[in-house]
C-alpha cells in the first residue's frame, strides 16, 4: 500500500475511532515507513494520537526520521516527562540533528528534561561547526580494553550492545580513550575465547578528527568501504564514530547542495512540498539578481556590433543558438570536473592535464557541429532564399565563432571550478553565473568579430 493510501485509511480509522486497528496497520510497517506516514499527516491531534499509539521500542527511532515540524509539534504537545524519555532514548548524532533545527525555545525545554549527563554530552556536540566531523558523529560506540579476552569482550558486549548505534566495528582504548586498535565482531567470533584483544585488534586505523570536513570524511568512506570510522580529538582521544547511515545523509546533502548551487539557487534542507512559496523565492531570487545584472555584459556587446545587425538582421538568428552551444559544452565540462574534484579523481595538481583533455574534446565535438551547421547553412542560405554573396563566408563566420566558443567554453568550465577550488571557494557556486556570464560575452565577441572581418563592415 502507498504512503498516501495508509495516510487515507489512517485517518478513517481514527475518526471511527478503532484504536485497535490503527496499532495493528502500524504494526506491519517498518519503521521509517511509519515516520512517512505520520509526515503526511496534519499537524494535528490525530498527528499525536498517532505517536503515542506507537510501541515503546520503536516509539524515539520513528520519531528520529520525523520532518523537523512534525518533532516540533510532538515536542510541544507532549508532557515532560515524555520529552525526557525521547531524548534519552534518541542516539546522541539524532539529538544533535534534532535540535539544531528546533526554535530556541523548544531546545530550552528539552534540555531542560535531559539528564545532566545527556545535557553536557549535547552541549558539546552543538559546538562542533557544521559540516564538520564532530556533528555527524555519534558517542554510542562499543569501547574495549586491550587486556581483555575475547570471552570477557563477548560478555561486555552482550551487556551493552542495545544502547550502541552498532557494534558491529567495536574499539579498543587505553585508560585515557587514546584509541590503540578496532576488532570487528568477525575477530571475534573467529578468535580462541582465551586470546586477548592486543593480539587480534588492527593497530592501523583509519580516522577522522572532529573538525574534519564531513565531505572529506564521506570520500574516506568510500575509498575504504568503511561502515564506521572512529572520530579523535585534538589529544588523539576517541570522542565518537560515525556510521555508515550518517554518512550516507551527508553523501545527499553534499549531492543535492551541489545540484541547487550549480542551478543558482541557495540550498535548503527543507522539503519542497513543506517550503512555503516565499522562502523558495527568497532561495531563488539572489542569483537570479546576479545573473540578471551579468546578462547586462551581453547587451552591451550587442551595442557595440549594431551596425552589423543592421547590416546583416538574418545574423540575430545565430546568437542564441551560439550561446546556448557554448553554455551547454561549458556546463558539461564543468559537471565533470566538479565531481572529479568532489570525489579527489581530479586534483590541482591536474590542471594542465584537464585543459588538455578539454581541448581536444571541444575540437572533436565542434567539428562535428560545425559539420551539421555548415549543411544547414548552405540549405537555407543558398538553395532556398539565395542570401546575396553566397553562404561561404556566413558558414565561415558561423562555425569558426562556434568552434572558438565551444573551446573557451569548455576550457573556461573546468578551469573555473579549479580555480574555486584554489581560493578555496565551493567550486559549484561559481560554476553557473561566472561560466554562463563569460560563454556568453565571449561567444558574441568571437562572433561579431568574425563576421566584421568577413563581410568588412
Amino acid at each position: 500500500m502507498e504512503i498516501k493510501e495508509m495516510v487515507s485509511k489512517i485517518l478513517e480509522l481514527i475518526q471511527e475511532k478503532k484504536i485497535r486497528e490503527i496499532k495493528k496497520e502500524l504494526s506491519d510497517l517498518e519503521e521509517i515507513d511509519i515516520a512517512e506516514v505520520m509526515n503526511e499527516l496534519p499537524l494535528d491531534s490525530n498527528l499525536l494520537l498517532v505517536f503515542r499509539l506507537l510501541d515503546k521500542d520503536v516509539s524515539t527511532e520513528i520519531f528520529a526520521n520525523l520532518d523537523t515540524e512534525e518533532q516540533e509539534y510532538i515536542i510541544n504537545s507532549i508532557t515532560d516527562k515524555e520529552i525526557s524519555t525521547i531524548i534519552e532514548d534518541l542516539f546522541t548524532d539524532d539529538a544533535v540533528d534534532m535540535l539544531e533545527e528546533m526554535p530556541a525555545t523548544v531546545v530550552k525545554r528539552v534540555l531542560k528534561n535531559a539528564t545532566p549527563d545527556t545535557r553536557n554530552l549535547i552541549n558539546q556536540f552543538l559546538k562542533y561547526p557544521d559540516s564538520s566531523a564532530g556533528s555527524v558523529m555519534t558517542s554510542e560506540f562499543v569501547d574495549l580494553k586491550s587486556n581483555m579476552t575475547v570471552t570477557e569482550a563477548v560478555n561486555h558486549l552482550r551487556k551493552v550492545a542495545k544502547d550502541k548505534e552498532t557494534i558491529y566495528t567495536c574499539y579498543v582504548t587505553d585508560k585515557t580513550r587514546i584509541l590503540e586498535g578496532v576488532v570487528s565482531i568477525k575477530d571475534l567470533l573467529l578468535a580462541h575465547s582465551d586470546d586477548l584483544l592486543k593480539d587480534i585488534m588492527e593497530k592501523d586505523i583509519i580516522s577522522a578528527h572532529t573538525l574534519d570536513d564531513q565531505e572529506a570524511v564521506a570520500q574516506d568512506f568510500a575509498k575504504y568501504d568503511l561502515i564506521a570510522l572512529p572520530v579523535l580529538d585534538n589529544e588523539e582521544r576517541l570522542v565518537g564514530i560515525i556510521t555508515i547511515d550518517d554518512i550516507v545523509d551527508v553523501m545527499t546533502e553534499e549531492a543535492t547542495e551541489d545540484i541547487m548551487k550549480m542551478n543558482a539557487i541557495v540550498p535548503t534542507e527543507d522539503p519542497y512540498l513543506k517550503t512555503s512559496a516565499f522562502k523558495i523565492a527568497k532561495s531563488r531570487i539572489v542569483w537570479l539578481m546576479i545573473l540578471m545584472f551579468t546578462s547586462i555584459i551581453s547587451g552591451l556587446i550587442l551595442e557595440k556590433f549594431e551596425d552589423a545587425i543592421a547590416a546583416l538582421p538574418f545574423l540575430v538568428a545565430f546568437i542564441p543558438m551560439l550561446m546556448d552551444s557554448g553554455g551547454n559544452a561549458g556546463s558539461q565540462a564543468s559537471t565533470t570536473i566538479i565531481r572529479g574534484l568532489a570525489t579527489n579523481e581530479i586534483t590541482l595538481k591536474d590542471c594542465l592535464k584537464v585543459a588538455w583533455k578539454e581541448i581536444r574534446v571541444a575540437l572533436m565535438v565542434g567539428l562535428v557541429l560545425c559539420t551539421f551547421m555548415a549543411a544547414r547553412i548552405f540549405i537555407q542560405y543558398h538553395l532556398i532564399h539565395q542570401v546575396d554573396g553566397g553562404p561561404v563566408k556566413l558558414i565561415f563566420a558561423v562555425t569558426g565563432a562556434m568552434l572558438a566558443t565551444i573551446t573557451a567554453a569548455k576550457l573556461v568550465g573546468s578551469l573555473l571550478p579549479m580555480l574555486a577550488k584554489k581560493v578555496h571557494l565551493d567550486p559549484a557556486i561559481v560554476a553557473a553565473p561566472m561560466l554562463t556570464t563569460i560563454v556568453d560575452a565571449t561567444a558574441l565577441t568571437i562572433f561579431f568579430l568574425l563576421v566584421k572581418a568577413m563581410y568588412q563592415i
